[in-house]
């Protein structure tokens, strides 16, 4: 009896140690095989991660093989696709980058942000100094603006605002979203498209001395395309006559006030602010004063935040508040003008005189072109 009251606690002892020893075996081996099928999974996406990659490229290239070709036969002097910053895209791709960043170290320190279209926008002029006024405004903490160009209004307007939206950096409350497209000044369907996405946004125009604003547009073309024909010839329909040739683009973006009366059709003229090309080189902080007080800012970009580089001949930005060493705006900034018939030029002065003369009474602002 003794024999038969142990045998039956020798049953129940192993029983329970067996059992839970199978269920730690079980999630052991569960653990194993999911780790396996984890690394088989990740080692099959590689191959075709690489192979995509690797099409995107080819795809890429093909594109742009395809552009540079028909590229070819385009007039490449009054080609509306050319960015304000065609030959400056390092940059762009620099500022974009560092937009990119700048959203993620706010992104992971306010979870409230959030993108938003933008409430202001630098419309234009190409080579007026769109790029120096957007840099000089992204040292304000109360400004978050694209870096690169998004050309929505006048290039993608097909892809919808939600699209644009997505291109915006994140920005918190109280801060204001803005981007800069230089071509949308002298787009004709550009005003509408703005206004229907909100009649409030504030418009900032960069101006500068059309002939010299000219010279400087097709100095930029020439560097790309060095077997240009000059820009004497390009000037006139006919040099005999003297008659400027108005569709050429280089000619056409300095009839400001021809441009301008587009955009009153649409918006008022409090709701424009009209930037001095030469102002931003001669007095950047008065410039920025203005600008600062016309987007409803505190003036936090002064004085201080500019040095001028004799070397180059323009401001460079620095941030006093980080001590940090003053950065110019790259060296395609700034190109050595080539030598311009000086009949030429002051025919073309004539030209633009009383275009200049009618934009200043529209603005109420004598530039000092002529």
């Amino acid at each position: 009896m003794e024999y038969s009251l142990i045998l039956p606690n020798l049953h129940v002892v192993p029983t329970s140690h067996v059992k839970n020893k199978l269920f730690l075996f079980c999630i052991m081996l569960s653990l194993w095989v999911y780790m396996i099928y984890c690394c088989v999974g990740y080692c099959s996406t590689v191959p075709s991660l690489a192979h995509g990659s690797l099409s995107r490229r080819h795809n890429a290239a093909d594109i742009d093989n395809q552009e540079s070709s028909l590229g070819a036969s385009r007039d490449l002097l009054n080609n509306e696709n050319d960015l304000d910053s065609k030959g400056e895209e390092w940059e762009e791709i620099r500022s974009e980058v560092k937009a990119l960043d700048d959203d993620t170290v706010s992104g992971s320190l306010n979870e409230s942000e959030s993108k938003k279209l933008p409430q202001a926008i630098i419309i234009g002029v190409k080579k007026g100094g769109t790029r120096a006024l957007l840099e000089s405004l992204r040292l304000h903490p109360d400004i978050r603006a694209v870096g690169a160009e998004p050309h929505f209004f006048d290039r993608n307007y097909d892809k919808g605002l939600e699209w644009y939206r997505e291109l915006m950096p994140k920005s918190s409350e109280g801060q204001l979203t803005m981007e800069k497209t230089p071509s949308y000044y002298v787009t004709k369907d550009v005003p509408a498209r703005i206004h229907a996405m909100s009649k409030d946004t504030k418009l900032i125009v960069v101006v500068r001395d059309p002939v010299t604003r000219a010279i400087s547009d097709y100095t930029q073309t020439r560097s790309k395309k060095p077997d240009i024909p000059s820009f004497e010839s390009l000037t006139f329909k006919n040099l005999s006559a003297g008659l400027i040739d108005t569709t050429w683009s280089a000619v056409q973006i300095g009839m400001y006030a021809k441009h301008l009366e587009r955009w009153l059709h649409y918006f008022p003229m409090e709701q424009l602010l009209f930037v001095s090309g030469e102002g931003l080189i001669s007095d950047p902080a008065g410039e920025m004063a203005r600008v600062q007080d016309f987007l409803g800012l505190r003036r936090a970009v002064t004085e201080k935040h500019f040095h001028f580089n004799p070397a180059k001949g323009f401001p460079c930005l620095k941030r006093p508040e980080v001590n940090s060493k003053p950065h110019c705006l790259g060296k395609t900034k700034g190109r050595t003008h080539p030598n311009i018939d000086p009949e030429v030029v002051q025919r073309l002065r004539d030209f633009y005189k009383p275009f200049n003369n009618r934009f200043y009474r529209m603005t109420g602002n004598d530039f000092g072109w002529d």
